[in-house]
């Protein structure tokens, strides 16, 4: 007899490595690993028999680790799947399990001169956008993070670490709160019990977090942190430049007692953005506003008379460096999507030839019958 995945009790079947602490395990399989009605909506009954639903809770080099009711193995990478997916497991054919329709996705353009797409995680609610008060924090960066959480409808709050280690913090706070009022800004040490106590408004049962930042900045600490274990391992930054080393190496999903799930990822040296307009009009939005009252709709808030981009530095209101940061991801948003729309297009005609070989090959074995 099949238990309703949204309600069942799957406790007795919930490996230890899922849930450690008892609230966790009163809740379904499913529920624990954040099952929801938004992905049972996409299924039928049929299928949940015949392919029971599983999310992807790591991703190593060719494999993926699955877990679902009484499923907990490891299958060969799936095309297209990413941490965080749901699939409808087909046991007996994995590769044509189906990736159901996802809540978010964290992508970015991957480096090299292919300009491939690299997905980082799907069906994340909230973004912890981390950086330290040190020479880690770059305004820069925190506005392609921010973009990106924007772009994939995520939440971002961003997370200043290591604020036990400097004199005072307000001068961090205040320029990371400038870059967009409806981020929120939480300073903490990210060892002992703060981080349980600041992050909790996003941290509840059923929701999935991900902490993204570079290498160092206390990704790994905060996991360790909100998980109540050591589990993770960690290292100290370098001392004369404070760049962290490359501790975590793979991106997996962490269960913490309380019910929240947990991405702790590598750090990203480089974070081009990919397709992301509607983020980035989020980043700066108060730009993009401004813009609108250029006397000429296509104003470059150069030298155009009647701009009020620039009216508004002349006053003191928005500074040049955050307008040459707009300019600048705009034009790389540009260039991304012109390339991205050119791979699309050589992709289609390729299709296209291939039919057409198909069907003439076709059409002369039919003639030599």
């Amino acid at each position: 007899m099949k238990v309703d995945p949204m309600t069942g009790d799957y406790s007795k079947i919930l490996p230890s490595d899922v849930t450690s602490g008892a609230s966790s395990c009163q809740r379904s399989t499913l529920a624990t690993l954040g099952w929801e009605p938004y992905f049972a909506n996409q299924i039928s009954v049929d299928e949940l028999a015949e392919t029971p639903p599983v999310r992807i809770v790591e991703v190593l080099r060719n494999t993926l680790h699955i877990i679902g009711e009484g499923i907990n193995e490891t299958i060969a990478t799936h095309s297209g799947a990413t941490v965080g997916d749901w699939l409808l497991f087909d046991r007996e054919h994995p590769q044509s399990s189906r990736i159901l329709d996802r809540k978010s996705l964290l992508k970015r353009r991957a480096s090299g001169t292919d300009r491939q797409v690299q997905l980082i995680a799907a069906n994340i609610d909230t973004a912890f956008i981390v950086t330290s008060c040190n020479q880690d924090f770059n305004i820069a960066r925190l506005e392609r993070y921010i973009a990106l959480a924007f772009d994939a409808d995520i939440t971002p709050v961003i997370v200043l670490t290591k604020a036990d280690l400097v004199s005072g913090t307000q001068n961090y706070v205040d320029d990371a709160q400038a870059i967009s009022e409806q981020v929120s800004v939480v300073t903490l040490d990210a060892r002992g019990d703060e981080p349980k106590v600041k992050l909790a408004e996003w941290c509840k049962p059923g929701e999935t977090v991900a902490f993204l930042g570079s290498s160092g900045v206390g990704k790994s600490t905060l996991t360790n942190a909100l998980m109540g274990t050591q589990s993770i391992e960690t290292q100290a930054i370098r001392e004369d430049d404070a760049k962290g080393r490359h501790t975590t190496t793979r991106r997996q999903l962490y269960f913490v007692p309380n019910g929240c799930i947990v991405l702790d990822t590598p750090g990203m040296r480089e974070l081009q953005l990919d397709d992301a307009a509607f983020g980035i009009d989020g980043v700066f939005a108060d730009l993009r506003s401004l813009a609108t009252q250029c006397r000429f709709n296509d104003c470059r808030h150069m030298t155009e008379p009647g701009c009020a981009v620039r009216q508004a530095i002349g006053n003191g209101e928005i500074e040049t460096a955050r307008l040459d940061r707009w300019r600048k991801l705009l034009a790389e948003e540009v260039f991304n999507s012109a390339s991205l729309a050119e791979r699309r297009s050589k992709d289609k005609a390729f299709g296209k030839m291939v039919r057409r070989v198909t069907k003439q090959k076709t059409g002369r074995n039919q003639r030599n019958d």
